[in-house]
């Protein structure tokens, strides 16, 4: 069960994953960083419309998948040794993001062509920096909601308010109170993330992922004690 310092890492890391998942849209001719599903969808339906970006999502999805396997593969030799890997991911996620907003700048803005170098580039770092939070999300951070893809969490959301209000069982509405106190901060922290990344793309460009990158910096630099709290 998590406790109460967790909704703030749940906040934190949903803010990011919003942002970083909003700015790739916006800025990668609809690349979604964080949510494979949507590129799969919107490559299939390239095939009927024709757009730009098809290498762009093409080259981002085995970019995520390296992400996982290494994140996976920290994890495994931190619980070898039985330590928290959180420090490492969260320095592994800040770097590449520092390398997606780098590759970025460099990139013409707005983007004309999905041949870009530098733009390949910057899709590819942006979708490992969110493969290693969605993967640490799925193992180190098994006890807390998902901070990357909000369809399940917005679908628990509806399910536990139901069973609040009309279920009637007092034991599925303590469990549905208890999911909703993760679920509410993810939901609302992604969604302000996402607002936040259309402002800083329109202010800063590229520039404006310092902020997601921040945020990592003060997950990294948290008291070892509370991240160890976090772990599964």
């Amino acid at each position: 069960m998590p406790n109460k310092s967790s909704y703030l890492m749940i906040a934190l890391l949903s803010f990011i994953g919003g942002y970083v998942d909003t700015f790739g849209f916006i800025a990668l001719f609809g690349l979604f960083t964080a949510h494979i599903t949507g590129n799969f969808v919107l490559m299939g339906a390239m095939l009927v419309h024709p757009m730009q970006g098809g290498l762009l999502k093409l080259l981002a999805f085995p970019a995520f998948l390296l992400g996982v396997a290494a994140s996976r593969i920290v994890v495994l030799n931190y619980e070898g040794r039985q330590k928290s890997p959180l420090k490492t991911l969260f320095m592994m996620q800040l770097l590449l993001l520092l390398g997606f907003m780098l590759a970025g700048a460099m990139a013409p803005l707005p983007l004309e062509s999905d041949t870009e170098l530098a733009a390949i580039l910057a899709g590819m770092l942006g979708a490992a920096a969110m493969a290693i939070q969605s993967a640490g999300g799925r193992t180190t951070l098994a006890g807390i909601v998902h901070t990357t893809v909000m369809t399940g969490n917005v679908t628990h959301m509806i399910i536990d308010i139901t069973d609040i209000l009309f279920s009637g069982r007092p034991e599925l509405e303590a469990r549905a109170r208890a999911r909703l106190r993760q679920l509410a901060p993810a939901v609302s922290a992604f969604f302000t993330g996402a607002l936040c990344a259309a402002a800083g793309y329109m202010s800063l460009g590229y520039w404006s992922i310092t902020l997601p990158i921040l945020l990592l910096a003060i997950l990294f630099l948290s008291p070892a004690h509370w991240l160890e709290q976090q772990t599964a």
